[in-house]
């Protein structure tokens, strides 16, 4: 395994294709090993007797060898993921007690009634939609 060898695409499958490796062995690469971007067809970057650059990264227990294109491909640099939008948290409801110097039940207090406070309006809101599809105002 890790062997980087030359060899000839022999077939096109719609999940791979199949590359001659010399010594009359064969191996598969996989659709995903094809290339660094996604790949939705393998005839847009391989085609039948296309020389190509494999690398063998494993051999299973039937003797199968599934080799790579995208091993031996240079590296495409990462790009840098944005950093995570984070919103400061909303200023404590109703009291002046800063909910840092709060207590864990004084906080589970607080939540639980914002909570019944929310439900409760969602409530009120569903009875007077539903009031009037019944033809109800």
């Amino acid at each position: 395994m890790g062997s980087v060898l030359p060899g000839k695409v022999t077939g096109i499958t719609k999940f791979g294709a199949f590359v001659a490796i010399g010594e009359g062995k064969s191996g598969l690469v996989h659709i995903s090993e094809i290339a660094n971007t996604y790949v939705s067809d393998i005839r847009d970057h391989l085609s039948d007797g296309q020389e190509v650059t494999v690398k063998v990264i494993g051999i299973d227990e039937n003797g199968r060898i599934n080799l790579s294109i995208k091993a031996v491909l240079p590296q495409q640099p990462q790009r840098p993921r944005p950093a995570p939008v984070r919103r400061p948290a909303p200023p404590p409801r109703g009291g002046s007690e800063p909910s840092a110097n709060m207590s864990f039940e004084d906080k589970l207090r607080r939540f639980m009634q914002d909570s019944d406070s929310k439900i409760s309006g969602l409530r009120q809101y569903a009875d007077k939609k539903g009031s009037r599809r019944k033809g109800g105002r």
